[in-house]
């Protein structure tokens, strides 16, 4: 996959005029050391990393852990005292105004929280302004303008002004201002701060539902622990200018770097951060016209109670050992098997496999294509709520009720 942002040993301090504030923060002195000794201000201290191509990058922080500086000297609108960025292959940190200015119009775009629309101008006029200022033709920026507008769902509002829009709305004009540009990184600073929490999940769902489709690379600053949880590919979390912890949700939640991230996620719902293919188990399988005792050595090697059955590739029933040995005599799985198996994609988050859990038996988990890859038992899923490192035995002849897979919730 494409690096299409790199930052390397970035560092922004305010205030360092004699440069001595850099020499001691050089030494290792601390952030407080440094201030009190010279008033000056470490606001980033020698961040690294990389975006991909398609990736959301998020960063996330309290107020004054220098997220926003970082994002802003992305783009050059805070120049870092030290250090390198990269955009696309060419270092822009030291770069002139013109080719800034070049890289602003083509390369990169940034997204506020703050819609900042024009008030005087259409809906269309709004997200083509940034066209215009590249010298684009009218034509051509109405045309820009349409298919941006189209891809978070406001062609049909083109020609309105921005305060006839809910607030939801206009954000997503300063969404599809950003796309109208074509670039290949959003900059997106706490975007959907200034929206009420109902309106602020349905924007975070529709810019994932983008991103599958469009496959920019994201960097996206919040505060909000849960908005990066669910949105990010990658999370890095920042305190006091550093980055402390680096890491896919799932590995910041089991795997906290120290006390401050464990505190964060002390209180995050798993059901919403872990998926099936993160608790998936090896899935015991066979042909529809396999014999009993080649289900049953199946189940013995995944040490399961159950077996999917399995036609090329796709999973048409399961079977279990107790069907097997304790009912009416059968020679083949696919005589005792119940087609109603519970299946799932990998990508299903915990929360909505509470219904297939209460069926007792392990759950299919497939790939987009509908092939089998492993399988989940009931009691994976309460383990992985209950934040236990290994699950317990799954036991088949046990169901999971509605009532106590809810109330793990």
């Amino acid at each position: 996959m494409n690096v299409k942002l790199v930052a390397k040993g970035a560092v922004k301090l305010f205030n360092d005029r004699s440069g001595e504030a850099l020499a001691r923060l050089n030494r290792g002195e601390s952030k407080e050391d440094i201030f009190r000794a010279t008033g000056a201000t470490v606001a980033v201290n020698d961040v690294s990393f990389e975006v991909h191509e398609g990736e959301i990058f998020v960063i996330m922080g309290l107020s004054g852990s220098g997220k926003s500086t970082l994002v802003r000297m992305l783009n050059g609108l805070v120049p870092p005292t030290a250090g390198e960025i990269w955009i696309d292959g060419a270092e822009i940190a030291s770069c002139g105004e013109a080719r800034l200015r070049d890289v602003r119009r083509r390369e990169i775009t940034m997204v506020f929280q703050h819609f900042a629309l024009f008030p005087h101008m259409t809906v269309a006029e709004n997200v083509a302004f940034g066209l215009k200022v590249k010298g684009v033709g009218r034509a051509a920026r109405r045309e820009a303008a349409i298919k941006a507008l189209a891809q978070v769902g406001l062609e049909d509002y083109a020609d309105s002004l921005p305060s006839e829009l809910s607030g939801g709305m206009q954000q997503r004009v300063g969404l599809a201002r950003g796309l109208a540009t074509d670039p290949e990184i959003l900059l997106m600073d706490e975007p959907f701060g200034a929206l009420d929490p109902l309106i602020r999940r349905e924007m975070q769902d529709e810019l994932r539902v983008l991103q599958r489709k469009l496959g920019k690379a994201i960097v996206f600053i919040t505060h909000d622990l849960n908005e990066a949880l669910l949105l990010g590919d990658r999370i890095a979390i920042m305190k006091d200018g550093v980055f402390v912890q680096v890491g896919t949700a799932q590995e910041i939640v089991s795997n906290p770097a120290d006390d401050y991230v464990r505190a964060f996620v002390a209180d995050i719902d798993r059901s919403r951060v872990f998926t099936a293919a993160d608790v998936a188990q090896e899935a015991a399988s066979v042909p529809p016209g396999a014999s009993v005792d080649e289900a049953l050595r199946a189940m013995d090697a995944a040490g399961s109670e159950a077996a999917h059955v399995v036609d090329d590739g796709c999973v048409v029933g399961v079977v279990t050992r107790r069907d097997l040995t304790e009912g009416e005599p059968v020679t083949r799985v696919d005589l005792a098997m119940q087609s109603d198996a519970p299946v799932v994609e990998g990508s299903s988050f915990l929360n909505e496999m509470y219904g297939p859990a209460s069926t007792g038996l392990p759950i299919a988990v497939t790939d987009p294509q509908g092939r089998l890859i492993g399988a989940v038992p009931p009691a994976a899923i309460l383990s992985q709520l209950a934040g236990e490192d290994q699950p317990p035995e799954p036991e088949a002849s046990a169901p999971v009720t509605d009532e106590s897979a809810a109330s793990a919730a």
